[in-house]
């Protein structure tokens, strides 16, 4: 979930890529648009009216980027955070992959720290804990994800540590099963899918993604990246063969509205799903071997490519499940 300063080492240190870019359109309900790596534009009111838009930015070949990136757009006005309502009522679905079965899954009934998941380190943070080079003002907490009625909430609030690079910290909640007794991972030709209520703060990045500090290429893939400034889009990226895709639908994608996100992990091509439907294959995939440990987290951006957090209310993201299919 990455979308800071695009990495080729962990995301910590990843240098920042702008690939060349060729722009084409579509007819029909489906544009498609090239646009810059960090090139993600604002949402329009006019936009935010239209069928669903797809901006795809490919990757130069010697560009590893890690996670998400979305265009710079000036800091919107200061707006209160409103409350997050974590009921979900959404009936338990197949994979829209044929032929996968359910072969791992996590309903929020309870939180099996230690066991099942990890919630105060990843391999993808510089520090374990924090990350201050990715442009993110995450400090782990295991305190800040709680559970309750079947659903995961995730919340950020300004904590007590000061970063490296003077900025202060938010105390923020992160899973990964990285480190974990259990030592989940998913692997080719795995559909992972979560359930997600999108968060309206200013300087939320929430994300579903991949990682494996092992692998040369540690293993990335963004199943989604999100941030408000950009309320009806999400940012899908392949990290291992470069390539990913901005997707924009102001009918499925809203600040504080819940949406179904997948990602087949395919050997051959990575295909990203919103809402059971199929919006993008990258045609690059993941390769034969891959394997990766999946992370559900809440970072807060610094400012660099998207607002800050503006002001001290907590920031809240809820997840419904994730399930991964094989």
């Amino acid at each position: 979930m990455q979308k800071r300063a695009r990495r080729s080492a962990p995301r910590h240190a990843r240098p920042t890529h702008r690939g060349r870019n060729a722009a084409f359109a579509v007819t029909g309900t489906l544009a498609v648009s090239g646009a810059g790596l960090l090139g993600a534009p604002a949402v329009s009111g006019a936009q935010a009216a239209a069928a669903p838009t797809v901006t795809q930015d490919k990757l130069g070949p010697a560009t590893m980027v890690a996670g998400r990136s979305a265009a710079p757009s000036p800091p919107p006005a200061p707006t209160a955070t409103p409350s997050l309502s974590v009921t979900s009522t959404a009936p338990a679905t197949g994979a829209p992959v044929a032929g996968k079965k359910l072969t791992w899954s996590e309903d929020f009934n309870s939180l099996a720290l230690g066991s099942r998941w990890t919630a105060d380190r990843s391999s993808s943070y510089q520090y374990g804990d924090h990350n201050p080079n990715d442009n993110k003002l995450d400090w782990l907490n295991r305190n800040n994800v709680i559970v309750s009625g079947g659903v995961a909430t995730f919340t950020a609030r300004p904590g007590t540590h000061t970063l490296e690079n003077g900025k202060q910290a938010w105390d923020t909640g992160l899973l990964t099963t990285e480190y974990s007794s259990e030592g989940f991972k998913v692997k080719t030709g795995d559909y992972i899918e979560t359930r997600v209520k999108l968060p309206a703060g200013t300087g939320a990045w929430p994300a579903l993604w991949t990682w494996n500090g092992t692998s040369g290429t540690h293993g990335e893939i963004d199943s989604f990246e999100y941030h408000p400034d950009n309320p009806n889009l999400l940012e899908l990226t392949n990290h291992i063969n470069p390539g990913n895709l901005y997707y924009t639908d102001a009918k499925a994608i809203t600040k504080g509205g819940w949406v179904t996100i997948g990602t087949h992990c395919g050997a051959g091509s990575v295909d990203w799903y919103v809402n059971g439907t199929k919006v993008f294959s990258d045609g690059k995939g993941v390769g034969a071997d891959w394997s990766a440990y999946p992370i559900l987290n809440l970072s807060l951006s610094a400012g660099q490519y998207h607002p800050a957090p503006q002001g001290t209310a907590p920031i809240t993201f809820a997840a419904d499940y994730v399930r991964v299919y094989r």
